[in-house]
């Protein structure tokens, strides 16, 4: 009996394989780390490049560039700037409505976004303004996460199950 407990506390006195069970136990937490820094490093790219996007835009369209006269050329002007949103015509969201300066009534609430698991878009609000009207922009750009159970993609506003938001906002005065 004595030999059998001895045997016994041997075996867990041994130590080889211990480093087998610290690399299991921590492997996971490092890539989730890793990946959840590497998702917030990609998704701060693409936030930056879609408000610069939108603010070059917004530049072209408040100058009264030729080339941003319809929705389709100022969406595709913010596409061809930012140039980091997957399929960004498809994903991109775009409204320009007027403020009124008697009340500075400007719409409430979040911005539209399309739904890529359905078939119905939102209504597209493309109304240019004259001359010193104030106008205001909202681009939504639905981006997919790298990995939507990382820590960053559990916390970031959806548009749907798989489908984050991206939001930028401008506001301008048209030249006379």
């Amino acid at each position: 009996m004595r030999q059998k407990l001895s045997k016994i506390r041997r075996l867990f006195r041994r130590d080889d394989g211990s480093a087998t069970i610290e690399f299991a136990i921590l492997f996971p937490v490092f890539i989730t780390i890793f990946g959840s820094a590497y998702e917030a490093g990609l998704i701060s790219t693409r936030m930056t490049m879609l408000e610069r996007g939108t603010d070059v835009a917004v530049r072209d369209l408040r100058l009264g560039n030729d080339n941003v006269d319809t929705f389709d050329e100022l969406k595709a002007r913010i596409c061809n700037v930012s140039g980091v949103i997957p399929d960004c015509m498809g994903a991109l969201h775009v409204e320009l409505t007027p403020v009124s300066t008697e009340d500075w009534d400007m719409r409430q609430g979040g911005s539209d976004c399309i739904d890529r698991d359905e078939d119905i878009t939102p209504v597209v609000s493309f109304t240019q303004g004259g001359s010193n009207e104030l106008m205001l922009v909202r681009v939504c750009a639905v981006v997919e996460p790298m990995s939507p159970i990382s820590l960053l993609g559990l916390r970031l506003p959806r548009v749907n199950q798989s489908d984050y938001a991206l939001i930028a906002t401008a506001v301008f005065v048209n030249e006379p």
